[in-house]
This record gives C-alpha cells, structure tokens and sequence, in this order.
C-alpha cells in the first residue's frame, strides 16, 4: 500500500474523528460499558483488535492480554497490552480455539470483509468464548446524514457502520448466542463539547424512549457448540432392539415365577 493510499483509510478516518470532541464523547461511553462487559469474563487469553484509543481489556482479569491490528498502536499505549501481533483480522494468525475473549471495537465496519473476520472470530474463539463488538448505528441521529446522502456526514466517510440488526443475523448463522447489547450517545450530531453536553439529557430520555437509536453500540455474544450424537448402523439397532424385547421377556418371566412361588407358600 502506498503512502498516499494509506492516509485515506478507514482506519486513519476513524481514529481522526475519534480525536474530536464527538469522538471523544463516544470513547467514553464505550469505554464505561467495555468494562462492564469483560469485567467478570474468566480465562487464560484475551485480545483486542484494533482501535487502540479504547483499552477495551482494562477491566478484565485475564493474565494474558494481547493486541493485533495492521499496526503497532503508539508507544505510550502500549502498557496496555502485554503483546502485539501485527497481521490482517481478516487472517487471524492464531490456533483454532485458542482464546478466550476476543474485543472487536469498530473492526467490522473498517473491514473490507466484515463477515470473513467474524467467520476468523469464530474459530480463534474457544467453546463458550465471548465475542465483543462495538459499533456505530446508521439507525440513529448521527447516522442519519449518511442515510440521507448529505455530503458532509457527521460519523466518518470511510467506515460502512453495520446495523445491530445484522450484525445479530450474522452471529446467529456462526453459532454465536446474543448475550447482551446496549446502545448510547441519544445527543443530537453536535460537533462541540459544549453543545454534547447540553444535550446530555437526552441520553437518559432515549433509553426509555427511542432504546435502538443511539448512535453507537455494544453487543456480547457466546460461541455456542452443538452436542455430538452418535450414528449407529441400522443393524446395531435392531440388535439393541432385541436384546431389549429379550431381556423384558425373562424379566416377566421371573416375576411370574416368584409370584407363583409366592403363591404355593401362601397354600401351605
């Protein structure tokens, strides 16, 4: 990838808009409910990928806490992880089944291929392992001028913000079980502290009125594994079939026996 190219990416995208005070105010609503989420997940290996901005592992307990991305984060981040792996998400390079919480905040919707690095998810991710996903929702005030078609819209040009709707889809057809979700940030698309903050009633306003309509999202989901059944032969089962006619015959049989013996004592 060239230079020029890379400046243009969704990722450099988001994480200039996280910089300004609507992002900020987004950092920190996920960031509070990042915590509770990971919080009383248990395990050996946890991993965050991408978005940097966000420890998205601060609450969890976990000995192992590891970051991959396309790129290191910055030097002064780095505290916050105990290892970094640089590869693609969409080619995790980690063993089927090897961790036990995986955090993707805004991953999916800088992907080229968000429903490949959710297959990736799946199988990094031991039975019962937790998937966390943070997103932006088109379905809300800040989505609405990309729904609209306005040419300066206020959530990032470059990223495809995915509805909690299909997201939900998605997880279903990998097996994966919806545990939890919770949306946030009601405000208006105000690109000012000031005016964020004054609106600030609207949060509590909006989770009892319009809940789906916040502009961004966490979801929690489990990986659900179907039990095995084992297949017999046919024949196997007609040989168990009368194995078991044969053994409620003789049973029969004895307590016929030890009635009539019963019986004959009861004569005498």
């Amino acid at each position: 990838m060239l230079p020029s190219d890379a400046q243009d990416t969704p990722i450099v995208e988001l994480a200039a808009w996280l910089a300004t005070d609507p992002g900020r105010y987004a950092l920190a609503w996920e960031q509070a409910r990042l915590d509770e989420a990971v919080s009383d997940v248990f395990g050996f290996y946890a991993m965050q990928g991408g978005l940097p901005q966000l420890d998205a592992l601060r609450a969890n307990r976990m000995a192992f806490k590891g970051y991959v991305a396309e790129s290191l984060p910055a030097e002064g981040l780095r505290p916050n992880w105990n290892a970094f792996v640089v590869a693609d998400l969409e080619a995790l390079p980690f063993d089927a089944q090897s961790l036990d919480l995986l955090v993707l905040p805004h991953t999916l919707e800088c992907s080229s291929d968000p429903h490949r690095l959710l297959r990736e998810a799946e199988r990094v991710l031991i039975p019962e392992g937790r998937l966390v996903i943070t997103g932006f929702n088109p379905w809300s005030l800040w989505g609405a001028g990309r729904m609209l078609g306005r040419r300066e819209p206020f959530l990032p040009a470059g990223i495809q913000p995915l509805s909690p709707a299909r997201l939900k889809d998605w997880l279903k057809l990998l097996s994966f079980e919806v545990e939890s979700g919770r949306f946030g940030a009601y405000v208006p698309p105000c690109r000012t502290d000031k005016w964020l903050r004054r609106h600030a009633f609207m949060e509590r306003a909006g989770e009892r009125w319009w809940p789906v309509c916040g502009g961004v999202y966490i979801v929690s989901a489990i990986k659900r594994t179907v039990g095995l059944r084992l297949i017999v032969p046919p024949w196997k089962k007609r040989k168990a079939s009368r194995r078991r006619a044969a053994v409620a015959a003789a049973s029969r049989e004895a307590h016929s026996l030890r009635a009539a013996r019963a019986w004959l004592r009861w004569r005498r």
